[in-house]
């Protein structure tokens, strides 16, 4: 029988996540979940990550790099089933995420939920919809779970405001080893300085034509892909556009910056914010949620509705103090705060004991 709510448990739990963000997928909500789970398994945890990966999926329009599971259900259902969880996290609101939300209903079974993007905003920004209609969707969602996770305190009031109930905190952290500002900063030799970075989705609801807009000295620098990267160069020879980097020459890339420019107002945190400020890196970014949230009352970054000039104002910065503001952030923490949050499948459930090679 079950010793009681999950997050007094001191004993390992089997931690079941469904998200239709997966590998390999590159973006923020998939680098938490890796690293969550890493971190949950080093702790003695078993998890499992159900993603697209593991079904049949067809590209999402217009976003091919993102992939829908089809027709996942019963196999969804047989997965979890035979996983036998201590605890449920849907991690997004895809067709993955519906699928395990009606499983657990059906079931009786508990579960969490994560909010990491204002899905409303980016409906309304591609299609033009009224963002009201997708709220209510989302509200609908999350308000059958035990929990809905949110990153900041800013969307905390916001989901709350918008009728979410049970929302609870979850921030996030960065690798302080991975992304640090000790090493060389050459990673842009060639391009003339200052160089101004942006790192992530190219897609339209990062708003990245507001900053390569900007009239700014030096080099505009974009790395990654996305929708919307063809467009932009055409739009924008000038700028350089270098693709998607990971591991070490992410690191390096943000560390040859002398501004990260962040010019989304839909985000709900930003992880790269972090991994920027923890190469050295100040960031510029417009006063809204995520950047107001990850740098609060901090110097390592200006936030100003005119983002060239704080983009030069940034300019200013010791990279020295936007390294010591990222250092505030840690991954252990966050792992730990998804965990304690956590409920119990059911308050009392039999589970058939799990063979010792699984």
């Amino acid at each position: 029988m079950r010793d009681g709510p999950l997050p007094v448990h001191e004993r390992p739990l089997r931690v079941l996540i469904v998200s239709d963000a997966w590998q390999p997928q590159v973006n923020g909500v998939v680098r938490t979940l890796e690293t969550v789970t890493e971190l949950l398994r080093a702790r003695g945890d078993t998890v499992q990550v159900i993603g697209p990966d593991a079904f049949r999926s067809l590209p999402l329009p217009g976003y091919a790099e993102i992939r829908l599971a089809l027709g996942a259900a019963p196999t969804l259902a047989a997965m979890a089933e035979a996983f036998s969880p201590d605890a449920v996290h849907i991690a997004t609101e895809g067709p993955l995420g519906w699928a395990m939300r009606r499983i657990c209903l059906r079931r009786g079974w508990r579960f969490t939920t994560s909010l990491h993007t204002l899905f409303p905003e980016y409906v309304a920004a591609r299609t033009g919809i009224p963002p009201g209609l997708a709220w209510a969707v989302l509200r609908r969602f999350h308000n059958a779970g035990a929990g809905t996770f949110a990153a900041t305190d800013t969307l905390r009031a916001v989901l709350a405001r918008r009728g979410f109930e049970r929302v609870q905190e979850w921030t996030r952290g960065v690798d302080l080893s991975l992304f640090n500002d000790a090493g060389p900063r050459d990673a842009w030799t060639g391009l003339p300085r200052p160089i101004f970075l942006y790192a992530g989705r190219v897609a339209v609801e990062k708003n990245i034509a507001a900053f390569l807009s900007l009239d700014l000295p030096g080099t505009k620098v974009v790395v990654g892909d996305g929708p919307q990267r063809a467009s932009l160069q055409a739009k924008f020879p000038n700028a350089h556009f270098a693709g998607w980097r990971k591991g070490e020459a992410l690191a390096a890339a943000y560390r040859g910056a002398d501004v990260f420019v962040f010019p989304s107002r839909t985000d709900t945190f930003g992880l790269v914010l972090l991994e920027a400020l923890a190469c050295g890196t100040p960031v510029a970014a417009y006063p809204v949620m995520g950047p107001v949230d990850v740098l609060g009352g901090s110097p390592a970054g200006v936030l100003d509705e005119d983002l060239r000039r704080a983009c030069l104002a940034a300019l200013d910065i010791p990279r020295a103090v936007a390294r010591a503001h990222a250092e505030r952030f840690s991954w252990p923490s966050c792992a730990e705060t998804f965990r304690a949050g956590l409920v119990p499948v059911t308050e009392a459930r039999e589970r058939p004991p799990v063979p010792a090679e699984a």
